[in-house]
């Protein structure tokens, strides 16, 4: 075995034997005369790259956390299969970044202790599995949920200062087994070529906060008003969607307006109800088993009065917090049942706050008297008409008619040479820029954005300037203070600067101790 001062034999042993998947004693070793070959170096590479390949999978795991319901929703709508995927992603997305970093850990104390780096066959199997489970998962994120792309454009705008100061350290750690490598090899061609790629990656690096820009980066008294909080189908990690108990919840949490679905049912009356079919959210395949399949639109006020809107929540637990519940508020969640938009409308009038609604199916033949029948309940219900936002676009000018107070809320971004200024829009937040936010905000264009439910969405969205945000998690919003992103133009420099110059000292001082 190589000597090596920085390392004790057993321990080196240990990990050659880790690494390799065999027990070689120093004894065998020293018979077999083991050493790196290229393959051996090229195996250590692919390691490396794939280690940093499924990293790069987690930070979008962590991204995409924020519309994962989203995805647990449509699996259900597909296979009648509740799950929360988020846990079954992240799981996986946690074993094999810890296999592959053990791994690569494993190769620089080797090579820091100057032991043939011998990757057994079954690692290099399972690396190979590994980089094509993560390309498979990037292609189907491609292909079926494009947008969050876009989400992770966004996640650099916040956590691009921070991570440029993590891969500075991580490539500074770089430096003790590639410096212990090339006083070692006598390749004098591979040493030129390490040492240019190595200092212009980070010289790179170095320089990369030129080209960062985040709006979070500003003092603190140019930071603009908190977004105001719209509540998702009222507060759904609270309480059954869609319901009178979910309303009041966004109401504790300080939110001004209450998001809903309305529906219209055969004999004409508007209720709450985001899905097409009732399976999800009610226990119609146990009341009416042979009808469970049929449009909400198809059920009669009287069958709808029927349903039991709330067990599904305590029974599938739609999101973890379902669990730290109290006794109280699951009693009420089992007694929820499907409220009509007449009851909504008073609930709100009762609390001071605005509803906001999509009229649901767009598509359907009846839809001019679904509109006819949703507006005769506002206007008879007494609300002030400011309190209503309008969302459908279908018969939005025999809307502007009958109910003029009504404010219309537009699904889409403003046009050139619009006749009638736009005063709000509402929009997934993957659609708006932070450019495009400022813009909008200097014209007194109202923006909300949805559905931000984690943090850091928040925070960045809160340093763009948007008017508010729709979310299910209004709970953890209302209690943020400041964007968790802020950092102040002087300090973000000097934190440059510092990181620079440390990291640069560091590389010196590996290199000098090596030698």
């Amino acid at each position: 075995m190589a000597d090596s001062p920085g390392c004790c034999r057993p321990c080196a042993t240990c990990l050659l034997c880790l690494y390799s998947c065999q027990w070689i004693t120093a004894k065998k070793e020293k018979k077999k005369g083991l050493k790196t070959t290229k393959c051996d170096y090229s195996w250590f590479l692919f390691l490396f790259c794939v280690f940093l390949f499924t990293l790069v999978w987690l930070y979008f795991t962590i991204i995409i956390l924020n519309d994962f319901h989203n995805f647990n929703e449509f699996i259900f709508k597909q296979r009648k299969l509740w799950l929360d995927w988020s846990l079954v992603l992240l799981i996986a997305t946690a074993v094999l970044i810890t296999y592959s970093a053990v791994l690569l850990v494993l190769a620089l104390c080797l090579q820091l202790c100057g032991q043939p780096l011998k990757l057994h066959w079954l690692h290099k199997t399972l690396l190979i599995l590994t980089a094509l489970t993560v390309a498979a998962a990037f292609t189907g994120l491609g292909i079926k949920w494009a947008e969050e792309w876009r989400s992770a454009r966004i996640s650099l705008q916040a956590t691009g200062p921070f991570l440029h100061i993590g891969v500075v350290g991580g490539m500074t750690l770089l430096a003790w087994p590639l410096a212990s490598f090339i006083y070692r090899t006598r390749n004098t061609g591979l040493k030129v070529f390490l040492l240019l790629v190595y200092c212009m990656v980070m010289i790179a690096l170095y320089l990369a906060p030129l080209g960062i820009t985040s709006p979070c980066i500003m003092e603190e008294n140019q930071l603009p008003p908190k977004p105001a909080l719209v509540g998702h189908r009222g507060a759904p990690m609270l309480a059954p969607e869609n319901t009178l108990m979910s309303l009041h919840k966004a109401v504790d949490c300080d939110v001004q307006v209450f998001e809903t679905d309305v529906m219209v049912s055969a004999d004409g009356v508007p209720f709450l109800m985001h899905d097409e079919e009732l399976i999800r959210t009610t226990n119609v395949q146990a009341v009416f088993p042979e009808r469970a399949a049929l449009n909400s639109t198809t059920f009669n006020w009287t069958d709808l009065q029927q349903l039991d809107a709330g067990s599904w929540f305590l029974e599938r637990k739609p999101f973890p917090t379902v669990q730290s519940l109290s006794a109280g508020d699951r009693y009420q969640a089992a007694k929820q049942r499907i409220p009509s938009l007449e009851q909504a409308l008073e609930a709100a009038k009762q609390s001071n706050i605005s509803i906001m609604f999509d009229l649901r199916p767009e598509n359907h033949s009846d839809y001019q008297s679904f509109v006819n029948a949703t507006l005769e309940v506002i206007l008879q219900s007494g609300i002030p008409l400011q309190q209503v936002l309008w969302l459908p676009d279908g018969f939005r000018e025999q809307v502007k008619q009958r109910a003029p107070g009504v404010q219309q809320v537009y699904g889409r971004k403003r046009l050139q040479n619009e006749k009638e200024p736009l005063l709000h829009v509402n929009l997934p937040y993957q659609d708006m820029s932070s450019e495009e936010i400022r813009q909008y905000r200097q014209d007194n264009i109202s923006v909300n954005l949805y559905v931000v439910n984690q943090p850091w969405l928040f925070s960045v969205l809160w340093c763009s300037g948007v008017s508010s945000v729709t979310t299910n998690a209004c709970q953890v919003l209302k209690e943020m203070k400041h964007p968790i992103w802020l950092l102040p133009s002087s300090t973000y420099l000097m934190i440059w600067i510092v990181v620079d110059c440390a990291s640069f000292l560091a590389i010196l001082w590996a290199f000098l101790l090596l030698k």
